[in-house]
């Protein structure tokens, strides 16, 4: 069974995600947070084995709330789904330890995707972030 701790300040978004993983019966969700310190307290309590992460949190930066969190519980997996898309984000959120990166704009389409990766030890980016229009790259600049 798979436990999942789910960040993010908007309530509805939260139930969302939990409905979404609802669907598959190897899928457990062990608690939900509504800001980062909350996360941290949460993830140690409870040892999820996944975290789905919003990078704006109301009172830490998500990127730093992944890096504790991967501090104090380094085997749970972090998966950021979050608005920002933003490639220097992206990059930063890898760097911290994510596992994956989704935007909220495609959720409801790769999110089963995305735990279907982690939990074959892949890392997962939404498509629409991987691979940026023409002439968005920073890397090219």
């Amino acid at each position: 069974m798979l436990r999942v701790l789910i960040v993010d300040d908007y309530v509805p978004w939260r139930s969302f995600v939990a409905l979404a993983l609802s669907i598959r019966t190897d899928v457990q969700i062990a608690g939900e947070a509504e800001n980062g310190l909350m996360a941290i307290q949460k993830a140690i309590e409870l040892q999820p084995d996944l975290v789905v992460l919003d990078v704006g949190l109301p009172d830490l930066n998500g990127i730093e709330v992944a890096r504790q969190i991967l501090e104090f519980v380094p085997q749970t997996k972090i998966l950021f789904l979050t608005q920002n898309t933003s490639h220097d984000v992206v990059y930063a959120a890898l760097r911290a330890g994510a596992h994956g990166y989704l935007a909220k704009s495609h959720a409801a389409r790769d999110l089963l995707l995305a735990l279907d990766a982690l939990l074959l030890g892949d890392l997962f980016v939404s498509a629409s972030i991987a691979n940026p229009p023409f002439g968005d790259d920073p890397i090219s600049h």
